[in-house]
């Protein structure tokens, strides 16, 4: 029987009907057995979503999920699309191996055709999220839930149909060159199955063509056309437009569409379609990101996608809220790290104007076996995503250099780089670079652009660090762009104090380093891109710190997306042209203080406080206004700008409330110690610089050293300091090192640590 060639493409989502066990089943199992070993569940599922956030170990091995698929007599063929496995998926139907493949973030298709013969099957799919040496990533600050945690959906084509095995990609590549007010859109199709897509011979002639003769109708917004022959398995176009109406951020992200249809004679064989946008932008050392010819700004967060509950099984109510709050903020940009996310959210990015930092899961620890793994990571992330607006940079790696850096290293990154600008030579290559990583190591100009991951004042040193270290860098090399990829403070919300200190994971830190921060950067224009770490928190099983195991706090909205910080309000009195006023340390609504401070986070040039009724004072100022306000009793507090208000009630208390203070042993234990510190000896009170000029000294200080990367989680693990960072560190009082570790270094040892202090003479 001749198959089907007319069959338009069909695309049909199966998000229900999978049964999931938390085994590894055999490849022949049927779909009964895998419910009777496990459950039935619906699409998007991770089984990390409640012990990947719970802090400590997670489950990481192989699952089972299966469902029955079946065929279509219209359809020539029969396809399935997988739009994110993590990490490792091995597909079968009917106990018959299909395809195996390795990432977990990007989109994979697998043709069921061949072995979909009897109408339906069974299709069983094992995934593994366990521990290895060659997929990417395997050490990091998040967690890798394991799942089948994005959309399946089942593609059927006539025998003549657009490629679908393409790394993921859409068949389609349009690519704009602009001059002046004209754009010349080229456009180029795969197609297999039709005469033209097979081989030719030296004379040009189809060799073995089967299928119809075909052509390829192209069009931009129904408008412009052109009709051209299949040469080679590719049909090649160029269409002009006239005036062309340029994407250019959140001021006007218009989008074009392109729509390439697979013709024979008339008929419509397959159809797909792109939005694209026409836009050029360039980075300048001193200028910035100049987006069509004009300084923009790139100023904005990184996001991660998982939610709390489910994981990175996230609905679409999920990405919407997420957008929702970058909107707020007034971002112009976004990274979005540290892996692909879901194609829906560059569409949304496309549409909001919203400028995007594309990367790979290569991070944290170069992995010799997995060379391959990034390579075939960044060639889907660059053919799945290209026709992405809002995409300026396709970012290599971040942290790679934790435990170091050498040629392997620096040789990989390399050919990373040569083969996203063969793949796509329209945009930029990044790298996001450790703050331990020595400035003048050839990895950091590797890339077209690079940033840093700076955490001066929260980790090590002091907040005034970031501004010396970006001086001293934009000095020594002013012909380097350079950015700041990561910078943030942890804050669980639950922690309140009139004295905010570093590492005490309170709100009102967060928002006190975000303050410096933010005028820090607006300081430095030539910084071509900055982004806050992180939109939200997430979860890094490894970490347990901050009163909340498994989760990085470092977000400027809460896990579950219902509380914005304050320092939330902070940025969004930066970014956003909405007005507002919000007043900060609404959760320290109980003070001991007889005189507190209000503070306020506004766009708006002036604020009034009322207190009870009457109005206490006025303040004129940019972002951040301060009032000190007497305490007796209970007061209701209101921030008023024109018909701007917000509200607050304070409480003067005796005692601070145990629950709004961070339950950290080594705090506590400090402030309860007596520890010895004699004239002429050392003690934890003295900086690592002094007690390190002696031997014994320096012994101490590296145990110590290990001892506290072990408070980061994985993170941490076989960090190295290189001497800038260790004069940084040196600068600290060992009790100051200590107290920001949290919970690795035990009281006792401290004990210890100080009394074999006590006896080295200084």
């Amino acid at each position: 029987m001749t198959p089907p060639l007319a069959s338009l493409r069909q695309v049909m989502p199966i998000l229900d009907g999978w049964a999931f066990a938390p085994v590894e089943l055999p490849p022949a199992t049927g779909w009964e057995d895998v419910v009777a070993a496990g459950e039935q569940v619906t699409l998007p599922h991770s089984w990390n979503a409640v012990d990947g956030q719970a802090g400590g170990e997670y489950r990481r091995g192989r699952s089972t999920y299966a469902r029955i698929v079946e065929s279509d007599g219209a359809a020539a063929e029969t396809w399935v699309e997988f739009a994110g496995v993590n990490s490792t998926a091995e597909v079968y139907l009917d106990g018959q191996p299909l395809a195996r493949h390795d990432g977990g973030y990007s989109t994979f298709r697998v043709n069921l055709t061949d072995h979909l013969l009897e109408g339906t099957g069974t299709l069983l799919v094992i995934v593994d999220n366990a521990a290895n040496a060659r997929v990417y990533p395997q050490q990091a600050d998040f967690t890798f839930y394991g799942g089948i945690y994005r959309d399946v959906r089942l593609i059927r084509v006539g025998s003549a149909h657009f490629a679908l095995d393409d790394h993921g990609g859409p068949g389609l590549t349009v690519t704009p060159t602009l001059d002046g007010d004209r754009a010349d859109v080229a456009l180029s199709a795969s197609i297999v199955g039709a005469a033209g897509a097979g081989p030719r011979s030296e004379e040009g002639t189809p060799v073995g063509a089967s299928g119809p003769a075909v052509t390829v109708r192209f069009t931009i917004d129904g408008e412009a056309t052109a009709t051209v022959p299949v040469v080679d398995g590719e049909a090649i176009a160029a269409l002009p437009i006239e005036p062309v109406r340029r994407w250019h951020g959140l001021r006007d992200p218009h989008l074009y569409n392109a729509r390439a249809e697979l013709l024979a004679g008339e008929t419509v064989l397959d159809a797909v379609e792109l939005r694209f946008g026409c836009r050029e932008f360039v980075v300048d050392p001193q200028r910035g990101f100049l987006l069509n010819g004009e300084e923009y700004p790139l100023r904005g967060v990184s996001r991660h996608q998982d939610h709390e509950g489910v994981g990175n099984a996230i609905t679409e109510e999920m990405k919407q809220r997420d957008l929702a709050l970058l909107r707020e903020l007034g971002v112009t940009t976004v990274r979005l790290a540290h892996y692909q996310h879901d194609q829906r959210f560059y569409d949304l990015c496309d549409e909001a104007g919203i400028v995007v930092w594309a990367e790979i899961p290569q991070i944290t620890v170069f992995l010799p076996g997995a060379t391959g793994n990034a390579r075939d990571q960044l060639t889907e992330l660059i053919v799945q995503n290209r026709h992405h607006a809002s995409i300026v940079s396709w970012g290599l790696s971040n942290e790679i250099t934790l435990a170091g850096a050498g040629e392997d290293v620096l040789a990989a990154h390399r050919e990373l780089n040569d083969l996203a600008h063969r793949l796509d030579p329209t945009r930029l290559t990044a790298m996001a670079n450790l703050f331990l990583l020595e400035t003048d190591d050839p990895l950091v100009t590797v890339a077209d652009v690079m940033s840093y991951n700076l955490y001066f004042g929260w980790y090590v040193g002091e907040t005034r660090d970031n501004d010396t270290w970006l001086d001293d860098f934009h000095a020594a090399y002013p012909e380097v762009a350079i950015g700041l990829s990561e910078y943030g403070a942890d804050a669980n919300p639950r922690f309140q104090s009139a004295e905010p200190a570093q590492g005490d994971c309170t709100e009102g830190y967060q928002a006190l380093y975000h303050e410096h921060m933010l005028t820090m950067i607006e300081q430095r224009p030539w910084l071509w891109a900055t982004h806050v770490w992180n939109l939200a928190d997430f979860g890094s099983a490894g970490r347990l710190e901050g009163g909340a195991p498994g989760r990085n706090q470092k977000g400027l909205v809460s896990f579950d997306r219902t509380l914005k910080k304050d320092a939330f309000y902070l940025y969004k009195a930066a970014w956003s042209s909405e007005p507002f006023v919000h007043v900060a340390g609404r959760r320290r609504a109980e003070r001991v203080e007889d005189v507190t401070e209000v503070i306020v986070y506004s766009n708006r040039e002036h604020v009034s406080l009322v207190v009870d009724g009457a109005e206490h004072a006025t303040v004129e100022g940019r972002r951040t206004f301060r009032f000190q306000v007497p305490l007796i009793g209970e007061h209701e507090i209101t921030a008023r700008s024109g018909d701007l208000t917000d509200t607050v009630t304070l409480r003067k208390v005796d005692e601070v409330p145990e629950a709004t203070v961070m339950p950290d042993a080594t705090a506590n234990w400090f402030e309860d110690a007596d520890l010895p510190a004699p004239d002429g000896f050392f003690s934890i009170r003295d900086t690592v610089n002094d007690i390190v000029q002696t031997e014994d000294g320096a012994r101490l200080i590296a145990s110590l050293f290990d001892a506290v990367s072990t408070g980061y989680g994985d993170a941490g693990k076989g960090v190295e300091i290189p001497p800038a960072m260790q004069a940084i560190v040196g600068r600290m009082s060992v009790e100051k090192l200590i107290r920001r570790s949290g919970d690795s270094v035990p009281a006792d040892r401290i004990a210890a640590l100080n009394a074999r202090l006590n006896l080295i003479a200084k």
